[in-house]
């Protein structure tokens, strides 16, 4: 049986009047991991478990056991089935333990992976066109009436000038860059407001969400941000265009064939777990972060 420690008292302040004295730490027993009679000894994880963030001790110890026991798991199956170690060295010359050797042979040789063919990857493409079109670009101008929106007074000044200028654009829109030079707080002041072309992102949600409302050479009601309060103009929309199926298909097959390994790896853990004898923790190859 291996504890943790868990200080409840850490991080609470004690009520007015009361002793400054800690509450003694309560240790947390956590049973003995072991995977066909293999013992995970509890400073390996212990140590594990700084790479596994949770909200609580006991999830990040689990998390953390549950990995070591699948990494055994799976240098034992390496191992019977006489797999070499062939280390591999990455590009920035780095090699790999001999552990790290081992499952990757053992993955590379029992996990059967279908490489995804023209007609797999072109169905794909077909049903997710959104995913191979480039983002529309917009050509814009805006006025800028700087202010902070935590100071009520000078953001409430902004919105009056701000609704002044709009006003003055409805009459007369010619006037946009006259006053984007005499009143935007925009260094695209110097060119007439123009913040030429631009992307979904580029810019705040709100900023976004109302260049989206505009036909070209619209002029839009002011606009909130955290910067102040906008104008803006939409010149132009270029519409994204759909990448053709040739330049994509490397791509699809490339993320078929991983998202296909990652569900054959989980399957065949899921098969090595049910011959396991597995105890101290609950598992199934659902929940491992190998395949994750």
């Amino acid at each position: 049986m291996t504890t943790l420690v868990i200080n409840h008292g850490a991080g609470k302040s004690p009520p007015a009047g009361a002793a400054k004295t800690p509450r003694p730490a309560e240790p947390l027993a956590m049973p003995e991991v072991s995977v066909n009679g293999v013992v995970i000894a509890p400073k390996a994880i212990a140590a594990e478990v700084q790479n596994f963030p949770s909200r609580n001790p006991g999830e990040g110890w689990l998390a953390a056991a549950r990995a070591l026991v699948i990494r055994e798991l799976l240098l034992q199956e390496a191992r019977q089935l006489d797999i070499a170690a062939e280390r591999k060295t990455d590009a920035d010359s780095r090699e790999e333990t001999v552990d790290d050797a081992l499952v990757r042979g053992l993955i590379e040789r029992e996990v059967r992976v279908p490489v995804a063919d023209e007609a797999t990857s072109r169905r794909f493409y077909e049903n997710n066109l959104r995913r191979f079109a480039t983002p529309p670009l917009y050509e814009v101008d805006h006025i800028l009436v700087g202010a902070r929106q935590d100071d009520s007074a000078s953001f409430a000044a902004a919105r009056e000038r701000a609704a002044s200028i709009a006003a003055v654009l409805a009459a007369e829109p010619d006037q946009f860059a006259n006053l984007a030079r005499a009143w935007s707080a925009c260094p695209s002041a110097t060119v007439g407001g123009s913040l030429g072309q631009i992307a979904p992102g580029d810019t705040t949600e709100e900023f976004e969400a109302a260049l989206v409302s505009l036909a070209p050479g619209e002029i839009s009601a002011p606009v909130e941000t955290r910067y102040g309060v906008h104008v803006i103009r939409l010149c132009r929309r270029i519409e994204g265009r759909t990448l053709p199926f040739d330049a994509m298909r490397e791509r699809i097959e490339a993320y078929l064939d991983d998202h296909v390994r990652r569900q054959a790896t989980a399957q065949y853990i899921a098969l090595l777990i049910g011959r396991a004898d597995i105890r101290g923790i609950p598992l199934d190859g659902a929940n491992s972060p190998l395949v994750q």
